[in-house]
C-alpha cells in the first residue's frame, strides 16, 4: 500500500505503477497495489483519462496516453541540458564510431534523454527513456563520484552488493569514486552492454551537484589505445565545458556553445594503423 497522502501524490503514484515490465494495469490491480478505495481510484482515473495521461486498452486495462508523448515532445525542446549538450554529442558521434548519449540523474535514476550515433553503431541496452542501472557502468560511477558524501554513503549502504559485490568494502568504493572524480571521466568495459566500451563524464550544475552525464559507447573489439585516449580527453573536456555553462549563471546554461565546441574540434586525433587495445570484458 502506498504511503502518499495528498491527492497530487496519490495521482502520481498511479502513473508510477507503469514500468517497462508492467505497461498495462487493471483498476483492480491498481487498488491492490496502492490500497485506494474504488471510489477514490475511479475519481483519479477519470481525471487522468480526461487529461490524456491514461487510455483504456482493448483488454479493459489502462495504459499511458498521448499526453505523455506530448510532454516528451516539449521536454526535448525545453530541457536546458539537452540544449547545452546536443552540439557536443553531435560532434562526438561524428568524430568517433559509436553512440553519444546525454543522461539525466533524478531521484535515484539515470535516464538517457538524447543520443546521436551512426546507423552501424553498437546498440545500447538502455535506449532513450529507459532507466539505467545506478550500480553499473561509467555513467553510474561519474554520478556516484560527484554526489555529496551523505547521498553517496546512503547509496553505498542501500545498494552495496549491486555497486561492488559482497567482497568490496565501502571504503574501497569511496576510493574508486575519489579517483573517478579526480580524473573527470570513467571508462567501463562491457559492464552495461556486452562487447561495448563506454566513456562517461559528469555534468555538474549549481554547487557542483551532478545533474547528468555525457558519454559515448563504442565497439570494444576495434578500440585502440590512441582512440580511447582521444575519447577520454574529449569526454572530459565536453563534460567540463557543459558543466561550466550551467555553473556560470546559477544553473542556467550559456547560450553560445561555439567557443567550447571549437576548442574540442581543433584538437588533433588520428587512429590510423593502430592495433586494437587489449582489454578484458
Amino acid at each position: 500500500m502506498t504511503s502518499t497522502s495528498g491527492s497530487g501524490e496519490r495521482i502520481l503514484a498511479i502513473l508510477d505503477l507503469f514500468t517497462p515490465d508492467r505497461r498495462e494495469w487493471s483498476p483492480d490491480a491498481m487498488m491492490a497495489a496502492l490500497g485506494y478505495s474504488r471510489p477514490t481510484l475511479y475519481r483519479y482515473l477519470k481525471t487522468l483519462k480526461s487529461a490524456g495521461y491514461l487510455v483504456s486498452s482493448p483488454s479493459d486495462g489502462l495504459t499511458l496516453g498521448p499526453r505523455v508523448t506530448e510532454l516528451d515532445f516539449l521536454m526535448q525542446r525545453s530541457d536546458p541540458l539537452i540544449a547545452a549538450a546536443a552540439p557536443f554529442i553531435k560532434l562526438l558521434a561524428a568524430r568517433y564510431p559509436g553512440v553519444a548519449l546525454i543522461t539525466r540523474w533524478y531521484g535515484s535514476k539515470i535516464l538517457c534523454v538524447a543520443s546521436e550515433g551512426a546507423p552501424d553503431a553498437p546498440v545500447s541496452s538502455y535506449p532513450r527513456g529507459q532507466p539505467m542501472p545506478i550500480a553499473r557502468g561509467g555513467i553510474s560511477r561519474v554520478i556516484m563520484a560527484n554526489l555529496p558524501r551523505r547521498e553517496q554513503d546512503r547509496l553505498i549502504k542501500t545498494q552495496h552488493d549491486m555497486l561492488a559485490g559482497p567482497n568490496t568494502t565501502a571504503d574501497a568504493l569511496r576510493e574508486t569514486y575519489r579517483s573517478v572524480r579526480r580524473m573527470g571521466y570513467c571508462t567501463a568495459w562491457g559492464e552495461v552492454t556486452p562487447g561495448v566500451v563506454g566513456v562517461a563524464g559528469p555534468i555538474l550544475a549549481a554547487e557542483r551537484m551532478p545533474i547528468g552525464a555525457i558519454s559515448i559507447t563504442s565497439d570494444a573489439a576495434s578500440m585502440t589505445d590512441t582512440r580511447l585516449a582521444a575519447i577520454e580527453r574529449d569526454i572530459r573536456d565536453s563534460a567540463a565545458a557543459i558543466s561550466g555553462m550551467f555553473c556560470a549563471r546559477g544553473g542556467a546554461p550559456l547560450r553560445d556553445v561555439r567557443p567550447a565546441i571549437q576548442a574540442i574540434t581543433d584538437k588533433d586525433f588520428s587512429a590510423t594503423d593502430q592495433q586494437p587495445r587489449r582489454h578484458r570484458l
